[in-house]
């Protein structure tokens, strides 16, 4: 009796509002519904480091900036492993939605919640244990050592809201609600910002207030966020014979998250290799660094919400089967993804001065220059680089786990070359100039794995043809 009342449930729930079911409707139209929600959170979420970096910059100067960002491609590693082992679960939970397979997506959420809370428990303890170490061994300067310590011991420490929101997101997005996750992220930016103004404008607790504001306002989105979910969504969270019944889903979700775990950290390890090669040029060159980071990340969203969307819609329709539907899809996807590059490209050469002085919040000359060389560098191979997020995300949710992250160990093993050769013998403009090729090498090679493998399983009768 219970089971047929949760049944029920579940199906009135596939249909509920908010939820968006991809597998049927104008491709086209599906994702850009999914992808501007998730466009605007993703900005908002920017936010959270423009805000640290700008109010640092007009209080505390270009050694607060440089403080925050010498480390800040080592959070990203650490935090990228756990956002990518969500994204992984996510995939399969979009797959089973799209399959209305109900008990095994219960079952693929109650994995996902376990295996989460395992990880996020190990990235804390050992990324405040080893930090001192890791620190070192990237060069950080004894300059701005103790804020660079004090800055991500205290984003290390407040990892679990971090990891809770964008776990409660990712189980939203995988039934195609993107929606509702953006509106408690705008509440939580607004808060980080006034944090921002508090603590560090107004207590002058430095970059410890900017660290503060960000765990405290990523605290708020993930509450407000799993409340809404137990309250709106209640079919898809599990009851407690799910979580005796995870084990054939498991390997499934492990294989999944950690390859694209694997694959996000490969790209932010190549990230930490440029971070401390870069570290060994000074203050004025972190900075540099860091303030044209900031606005990469901040067009990058375009692209991330764009793949994102691909994701889930390739994940439900794979689930349900439908695989000419799908190419038809990426078609699209993949133009779209090309158009927001050749405008990045176009930005970075007009505005690229004044972007990267607007981020920075100081005047000096040597650091925006810079920080404008390294944009224009980088943005002008943004066509590339949306090819090749587009491809990635879209293999993983069709199962194809290998050619993704290949693709990123080569490219990590380039760019680690690249920091060893390059920045040595000719310095920032090495920096600048590594990445963006790796982009395109990459994009090369994906874009040929996609050609004449994957393409074959969304066509089956081209397949038997050939």
């Amino acid at each position: 009796m219970r089971g047929e009342q949760r049944t029920e449930r579940a199906k009135k729930g596939f249909s509920a509002g908010g939820i968006r079911d991809m597998t049927q409707g104008s491709p086209v139209r599906l994702i850009l519904a999914f992808a501007i929600p998730l466009l605007i959170g993703n900005i908002f979420q920017q936010i959270y480091t423009m805000a640290d970096t700008m109010v640092l910059g007009r209080n505390l100067g270009g050694g607060a900036i440089a403080a925050v960002g010498a480390t800040s491609s080592l959070y990203s590693l650490l935090l990228d492993f756990a956002m990518g082992m969500n994204s992984g679960y996510g995939i399969v939970v979009t797959r089973r939605f799209g399959a209305r397979d109900e008990s095994g997506m219960r079952q693929a959420v109650a994995g996902m919640i376990l295996l989460n809370l395992a990880v996020t428990a190990a990235l804390t303890v050992l990324s405040l244990l080893f930090l001192r170490p890791l620190m070192r061994a990237m060069n950080t300067p004894e300059a701005v050592f103790t804020q660079a310590y004090l800055y991500i011991a205290i984003l290390c420490g407040g990892m679990l809201a971090t990891i809770c929101y964008n776990m409660f997101s990712a189980i939203l997005r995988a039934a195609g609600d993107s929606r509702s996750p953006l509106y408690f992220l705008i509440l939580s930016c607004i808060v980080n910002v006034a944090l921002d103004v508090l603590l560090v404008a107004g207590l002058r607790w430095g970059v410890a207030g900017a660290a503060v504001a960000t765990v405290i306002a990523q605290a708020v989105s993930a509450v407000l966020c799993g409340g809404y979910l137990v309250k709106r969504y209640r079919f898809l969270l599990p009851v407690k014979e799910d979580f005796r019944q995870i084990r054939p889903v498991l390997p499934d979700l492990i294989s999944t998250g950690f390859s694209m775990a694997l694959m996000m950290c490969v790209v932010d390890l190549g990230s930490a290799v440029f971070q401390r090669a870069n570290n060994k040029l000074g203050e004025n060159y972190i900075a540099a660094h860091t303030a044209s980071r900031r606005i990469m990340s901040v067009m990058m969203q375009p692209l991330s919400s764009i793949a994102a969307a691909s994701s889930a819609f390739v994940g439900q329709n794979w689930g349900a089967q439908k695989r000419e539907r799908i190419r038809l899809a990426l078609q699209k996807v993949l133009g779209m993804a090309l158009c927001w590059g050749l405008f990045s490209c176009g930005a970075a050469w007009l505005f690229g001065q004044e972007m990267a002085e607007l981020s920075i919040g100081v005047s000096d000359e040597t650091i925006v220059k810079n920080a404008a060389l390294s944009l224009r560098w980088h943005l002008s191979f943004f066509p590339v680089l949306g090819l090749l997020v587009c491809l990635r995300s879209s293999m993983q949710a069709m199962g194809e786990k290998r050619v993704p992250v290949l693709s990123s160990g080569i490219e990590l093993a380039m760019k680690i070359f690249a920091a060893w050769q390059l920045a040595p013998q000719i310095g920032f403009l090495g920096i600048c100039v590594a990445e963006p090729f790796a982009w395109a090498l990459m994009t090369i090679f994906l874009g040929s794995a996609y050609l004449f493998q994957i393409r074959k399983r969304l066509v089956p009768e081209a397949a038997a043809a050939l």
